[in-house]
């Protein structure tokens, strides 16, 4: 039987991917995406989910819109990377399918709690504020969620938007507190792992030798997406972050990891939004996260390619 999974997310180019992927694949049951602000304000980011299930063919996936903002903070968003619209890139028409009208945490809350306990998975590949919110609505849930698997932090890769800070942590570290306090099994797919996946050339050339709407898509969107990280980090294109979230539940033995505390910072100046991760174990605290390090980039690229290439 087909995973259930929720996608929480707020695309961005990477988003999008994951998005593509999720829908291509026949073990997952996409439930509903949660749209959230982060890379892009929350308007552009419902709209940009509704985009991309189009672009995939699936009109009839469900897409609501969540928080607006940061549960305690201004919003911090990144069009420097993502361009204005957040999916800049390719020209992808308006969406035509419909926002649904009940707004994301409502649709989180009641879905986990009318669905079979321990079945569904949450996805979270943006900020974690709607999954935060959920939990603080109706602390409830919690047992009943199968495992949460996110992008969001990083360690030895330090951060991405402040030197100690990951994005989606950062710009809700309060929310990732709450979601990593929570007592639910989570895996983490930090920066560890996401900038060992890279867009090189030749991978991108996969997708645009598929001749579709959407292996097209993907070129442009991916082009757009790895210019930023190219002139950042010096590399053959740029890291592939949020797509890691789907493919670990396709094909989790292209990961490995370990069980670590993490801890968020919520105070510091200097270190604002930090996972604080204990991978030696040197705290004594409770482990709560399933930390992945390192990943099979060819075969996770793979993986990418075989099923966007279906749609």
């Amino acid at each position: 039987m087909a995973r259930k999974i929720i996608i929480d997310t707020d695309p961005g180019q990477d988003d999008a991917l994951a998005i593509l992927l999720a829908l291509a694949s026949p073990e997952l049951d996409v439930i509903g995406v949660t749209a959230v602000a982060g890379n892009v304000p929350l308007a552009l980011t419902e709209k940009n989910a509704r985009k991309i299930c189009e672009l995939a063919d699936r009109p009839e996936a469900r897409v609501y819109a969540g928080a607006a903002r940061p549960l305690m903070r201004k919003l911090v968003t990144a069009e420097h990377v993502h361009g204005r619209t957040g999916l800049d890139g390719p020209d992808l028409p308006e969406p035509e399918m419909p926002l649904q009208p009940q707004h994301a945490v409502d649709f989180i809350v009641e879905t986990i709690l009318r669905e079979e306990a321990g079945s569904i998975t949450l996805c979270p590949i943006g900020p974690l504020t709607n999954i935060a919110l959920a939990l603080i609505h109706a602390p409830e849930i919690a047992p009943r969620i199968r495992e949460i698997v996110l992008m969001g932090g990083g360690f030895f890769e330090g951060g991405n938007i402040t030197p100690a800070a990951e994005f989606n942590i950062y710009v809700d570290p309060e929310a990732a507190k709450v979601v990593f306090s929570s007592g639910i099994p989570i895996v983490v797919m930090p920066l560890d792992v996401t900038h060992r996946a890279l867009t090189k050339a030749d991978r991108i050339d996969r997708f645009r030798a598929m001749g579709t709407k959407a292996g097209d898509a993907c070129v442009a969107l991916l082009e757009f997406f790895e210019r930023f990280d190219e002139e950042k980090y010096g590399s053959d294109g740029g890291p592939l972050h949020d797509p890691n979230v789907i493919a670990y539940l396709l094909e989790p033995e292209l990961y490995s990891g370990r069980y670590c505390n993490v801890e968020i910072e919520t105070q510091s100046e200097l270190t604002l939004g930090m996972t604080v991760i204990d991978w030696w174990g040197v705290t004594g605290r409770p482990k709560n996260a399933l930390v992945m390090r390192d990943v099979d980039h060819d075969g996770f690229f793979a993986l990418l390619a075989e099923r966007i290439g279906t749609l």
